[in-house]
């Protein structure tokens, strides 16, 4: 099966530091890939370089076969690709309308969007309100009201819910659950199921193993700047991936990346 995301022989240096050395990363189409690693081995730095918010030094990637080199987050966006950050990047004091559509609000039509850029406020609401249903946030009555006045999990579903809105082919998820408390995390992973059975494909960067084990379709071990190896979940356990992650144990031969 050919990746929809692929990347070949990543390198990114800052300064002395070698951050990506000969990185390679395949995504599927239509799966949950795990993207695991200790800190420093390099794997937020990759998820940068594929989410164009890091210029890499050289290397290729890949979308759908065609070589791309983003280079804003904008770029991005504009091809498909959504990135949900650890820090949700959200406004606390804007609406929920307002952090679903900010940097892409709609203009009211005719004149008044176009000269005087008036937002098309009702526009905005019902999209927001209408994804919203869709995911299953019922929780949320007011569209309106200031994501400061939400739940940890239900901010992190506002942020799940804006990137399944707009990301037609990927979405990046780092860490999406590292702050949240088990019924909170449960919630959101049962949104990622959820984006994953529309048909998109999903990177999930997490430290977290009883949940990359529970979701993933495959697990991208990072480590030392590259990947190690790509495993399944049902055919190693968590003390195994650990164990790679580590440098404790290293993987037979015919699955070593």
């Amino acid at each position: 099966m050919e990746p929809i995301l692929k990347a070949r022989n990543l390198v990114k240096r800052f300064g002395r530091v070698t951050a990506l050395d000969g990185a390679d990363f395949d995504l599927r189409p239509g799966e949950i890939l795990s993207v695991i690693g200790d800190n420093g081995a390099g794997k937020s730095v990759m998820i940068k370089a594929l989410s164009g918010a890091l210029q890499v030094d050289s290397g290729e990637m890949m979308l759908e076969g065609t070589p791309f080199h983003f280079h804003s987050p904008i770029d991005a966006r504009a091809a498909g690709i959504e990135t949900v950050y650890q820090t949700l990047a959200m406004s606390p004091a804007l609406s929920i309308a307002d952090n679903m559509f900010m940097g892409r609000e709609l203009r009211r039509p005719g004149i008044r969007g176009q000269w005087f850029r008036q937002l098309d406020r009702p526009a905005m609401e019902k999209f927001a309100r209408d994804k919203l249903t869709e995911l299953g946030l019922l929780t949320i009555q007011n569209i309106n009201q200031a994501v400061e006045t939400l739940s940890g999990g239900q901010r992190q579903g506002i942020a799940v819910a804006r990137a399944a809105a707009f990301g037609s082919k990927v979405i990046i998820l780092d860490e999406p659950t590292a702050a949240l408390g088990v019924k909170e995390s449960r919630r959101v992973l049962e949104l990622i199921a959820d984006v994953k059975s529309r048909g998109i494909s999903i990177v999930l960067i997490s430290h977290n193993m009883p949940h990359v084990f529970e979701i993933s379709d495959r697990i991208h071990i990072h480590r030392l700047g590259k990947r190690l190896t790509v495993i399944k979940p049902g055919d190693y356990s968590m003390s195994d991936a650990v164990a790679f992650m580590t440098g404790a144990k290293h993987p037979d031969q015919e699955i070593a990346a």
